[in-house]
């Protein structure tokens, strides 16, 4: 008897390696089965698009399904502590900069930001537009801040939520142009869109994969993007600084985070495999569609990245004086 249960501990004991590797995987053997991203928005949002781009084409090269999973909520951040605190080596999620570089200094979360999650590959940005529903009779920045300063707290803006990448940019706007604007926020792009398009709130500052469409199909205006240069997508608009206002400066970025504890060498396979996927000229086409500018990095550089956008937009957050109500 006492040399059988000895025998079961030596097996136990020698069993154990295998777990974890199951778990944690070594990059060669992982995954084990099917991989979990998750979005922190809902359907039709510009993470989901961007998910969703990089998920199609990566499961075929992890030889798993990659299903994508929307968790939206609370500043983007319920898919990231979902993501923080899995424990099954298969999960990780499409960040973004609202929930990674915002939202920590905006909400108290309940997992740490810059210590239960990494960095692992990064997929590109796409800028905010400035857009305005075809109800408010303004062609251009210059009209849009006249009309405000004529009729202050009349004009709403939407957003998919608050401490989002919207709200930062029309905050940043409302500061730079001296007026008054009242923030509506949402739960996730698709619900704003449909009350912008639909006249119960009159502009937005959105990220380009959810208002493309509609600026193309006529149903929205767009008055300028958030980002140094014009983007090929929408060549006649001009910057926000071309456009008289030079501070105000701003983009959505993503790029896919996993757990602290997952091993290096699974970090290193999926770092290496979505930048294939990136690397793909469907996926180039389909994402640069939307607006997104695709900029592989390695992953020390994404985590750098990471760490000065965190920094950035809590200096911005101080300075115009940013809270959740």
């Amino acid at each position: 008897m006492q040399r059988r249960k000895m025998a079961a501990a030596v097996a136990l004991v020698a069993l154990l390696p295998w777990s974890a590797m199951a778990q944690n995987g070594n990059g060669a053997d992982w995954p084990a089965k099917p991989v979990r991203l998750l979005v922190g928005s809902a359907p039709g949002g510009g993470t989901d698009a961007m998910a969703r781009a990089v998920a199609d084409r990566l499961a075929p090269l992890l030889k798993q399904p990659v299903v994508v999973e929307n968790r939206p909520g609370v500043s983007n951040t319920l898919a990231a502590d979902v993501t923080a605190k899995s424990t099954d080596g298969h999960t990780m999620v499409m960040g973004v900069v609202t929930a990674h570089a915002i939202a920590p200094h905006l909400l108290k979360l309940n997992y740490d930001n810059n210590k239960d999650l990494v960095p692992v590959a990064f997929v590109g940005s796409v800028p905010n537009v400035l857009v305005v529903g075809n109800g408010l009779p303004v062609q251009s920045v210059k009209e849009l801040v006249a009309l405000a300063k004529k009729e202050p707290g009349r004009i709403n803006y939407s957003s998919s939520g608050t401490g989002s990448t919207q709200h930062i940019a029309a905050e940043m706007f409302k500061d730079a142009a001296g007026i008054d604007i009242t923030h509506v926020p949402y739960k996730g792009s698709s619900a704003a869109l449909v009350d912008l398009v639909g006249g119960q709130v009159q502009m937005s500052f959105d990220t380009m994969p959810s208002v493309i469409g509609q600026i193309k199909n006529g149903k929205l205006r767009a008055l300028a993007v958030t980002t140094p240069q014009r983007n090929a997508q929408l060549p006649g608009v001009p910057t926000m600084a071309e456009a008289g206002l030079s501070g105000v400066q701003a983009s959505a970025w993503y790029g896919v985070y996993m757990p602290s504890a997952t091993s290096k060498a699974v970090q290193q396979r999926v770092h290496d495999e979505v930048n294939k996927v990136l690397a793909m000229p469907e996926t180039r086409t389909r994402l640069e569609a939307v607006g997104a500018e695709l900029a592989p990095m390695a992953q020390a550089d994404f985590i750098s990245f990471h760490n000065a956008e965190y920094k950035r937009f809590g200096d911005i957050i101080r300075k115009n004086n940013i809270k959740i109500d």
